[in-house]
This record gives C-alpha cells, sequence and structure tokens, in this order.
C-alpha cells in the first residue's frame, strides 16, 4: 500500500512549502496524488517525494516554472542532463553580464559621471591604424588568391576585409574607404553571398560622387558592381554595370590601371548566349 503524507509532511520531506505546493497543484506541476472531495485535504505519496525534491532544486536553481514542468517529465537521463547543461550556460552567461556590470559599475563610483561616456578610442594612433589596414588588405589578396582555402579561412577573410576597413575608415582617405568597401564586396562574390557582396558594392558609387572621385577607382566601383549582381543572379543588371564598367576603362590615365581592369572585367560570370 502506498504511505501517505499530508501536505506539511510532504513540505517538509522535499523542503517545500506548502503554500507552493498549492501553486504548484494549480500548475498541474505537482499535484497530490489525492484530494479529499469533502474536506479537500491534499494527499502525496512516498514516491512523489524525488520529484518534489527535484522541483525545489530547479527552482532554487532559478529555472522558470514552465521548464521545471517540462523537464520533470523527462525523468534521469540524457534529455535531463542536455537541459540543465543548457541552464548551466545561461547562468554562465548572465555571471558574464553581472560581472562586466560590477566591473562598470565600480568604475563609476571611482570616476563619476565621466566613466558613463562610451569608449570611442581604440588607443591606437593613425600610424597603428593605417599599418594594421595596409596589412590586413594585403593579407586578405593573399587569401583571395589560395584557391586551396580552408572554411576557416573563408571567414578568417571575411573578418580581415571589415577589419582592414574598419582601420581604414580611422585614418584614410576617401579613396581608401571606397577601396574598402570594393574589397569587401570582392570577398562576398567570391564566396558566393550576393547579398553582402551588392551591399558593399553600392557604397562605392556613393562615396565617388561626393567626393569626386574617378579614374580607376570608379571603374573598379562598377566592376564590383557587376560581379555582385551576377552572383545575386541577376545577370541584366550585371550586364549593365560591366558597360558602364567598359566606359569607365576609357577615361583612366594609366595604360596599366585600364589593362587591370578590362582584365578584372573578363572575370565576371556573363549569362551564356
Amino acid at each position: 500500500m502506498a504511505t501517505w503524507l499530508s501536505i506539511g509532511q510532504f513540505a517538509r520531506a522535499t523542503g517545500l512549502t506548502t503554500k507552493a505546493l498549492r501553486h504548484y497543484d494549480s500548475l498541474r506541476l505537482l499535484s497530490p496524488a489525492s484530494v479529499d472531495a469533502e474536506t479537500g485535504y491534499r494527499r502525496y505519496t512516498q514516491d512523489q517525494v524525488p520529484d518534489g525534491r527535484l522541483v525545489r532544486r530547479l527552482r532554487d536553481l532559478e529555472l522558470p516554472l514552465d521548464e521545471v514542468k517540462r523537464l520533470l517529465g523527462y525523468g534521469e537521463g540524457p534529455a535531463l542532463d542536455d537541459a540543465l547543461i543548457a541552464h548551466r550556460r545561461r547562468l554562465e552567461a548572465r555571471r558574464m553580464r553581472l560581472q562586466r556590470q560590477l566591473h562598470d559599475l565600480d568604475h563609476l563610483v571611482a570616476d563619476g559621471k565621466d566613466a558613463m561616456a562610451p569608449k570611442t578610442d581604440t588607443g591606437l594612433d593613425a600610424e597603428q591604424n593605417r599599418a594594421a589596414g595596409i596589412a590586413l588588405f594585403n593579407y586578405v589578396w593573399t587569401l583571395l588568391e589560395n584557391e586551396g582555402r580552408t572554411e576557416d579561412q573563408d571567414v578568417e577573410m571575411v573578418h580581415a576585409a571589415h577589419a582592414s576597413a574598419y582601420h581604414w575608415m580611422q585614418v584614410g582617405t576617401a579613396a581608401n574607404r571606397v577601396r574598402s568597401e570594393w574589397q569587401c564586396s570582392r570577398v562576398y562574390s567570391v564566396l558566393g553571398r550576393g547579398e553582402p557582396a551588392l551591399w558593399h558594392a553600392r557604397k562605392g558609387p556613393v562615396i565617388c560622387e561626393r567626393e569626386g572621385i574617378g579614374d580607376w577607382d570608379l571603374g573598379f566601383v562598377y566592376e564590383a558592381l557587376a560581379r555582385a549582381h551576377a552572383v545575386a543572379g541577376d545577370m541584366q543588371e550585371s550586364a549593365r554595370w560591366l558597360e558602364q564598367a567598359r566606359n569607365a576603362a576609357t577615361d583612366i590615365a594609366e595604360d596599366g590601371d585600364r589593362e587591370l581592369l578590362l582584365a578584372d572585367l573578363e572575370t565576371v560570370p556573363q549569362a551564356q548566349a
């Protein structure tokens, strides 16, 4: 026969309060095994004690009630373990946020209201930003030319292109910004990602028009748009920008720069006749 426990006895056995038990019953989280129809007395069994103790432990860990109810249905085993590991990761993330907030609070107490101002200085001087921009730009070229790139190197190439653009934004000219956007677009085109390739390619004409930039920079801006549209599958728009790029080539002063652009245009995917 089952060993019956009153709500008070069950509360003492599990570490839960009687108020919590009544609440859990209303949520169908942990209901008594029997309720007297006349008196309303709740009775639990000894077999329910482990579930009651698990509920208390999970609540002590600040799991929400709907999550506790879900986990209670798992019983012991891998599913419960996986759920608890996931919750541990959430707690770890919360701990890190709290540590950062405590750090900021300490600085606010020590430094006053000036500590609330966002930190915009990276600590790099102009020469360091310029050196980083050049090094990263050249490194991206090395990766672009590597036909045997790994997936990790593809990811590295994306981040390096954006990092180079960031450093040039700190110290570069408008031409440097145009070339940075061009390189970001080229990276995404090579990776077959049309949307971000177009996003960066479209920055080029805006900067060129605003700053009066022409010559080979403008020609390669049109090349980037032609390539990005081709990658995105819009061959008609790609052809339009290819024509713009070829026209711009006639205005390039140096023969070597013009030949470089025209050679690059031959590598833009084109619709089959």
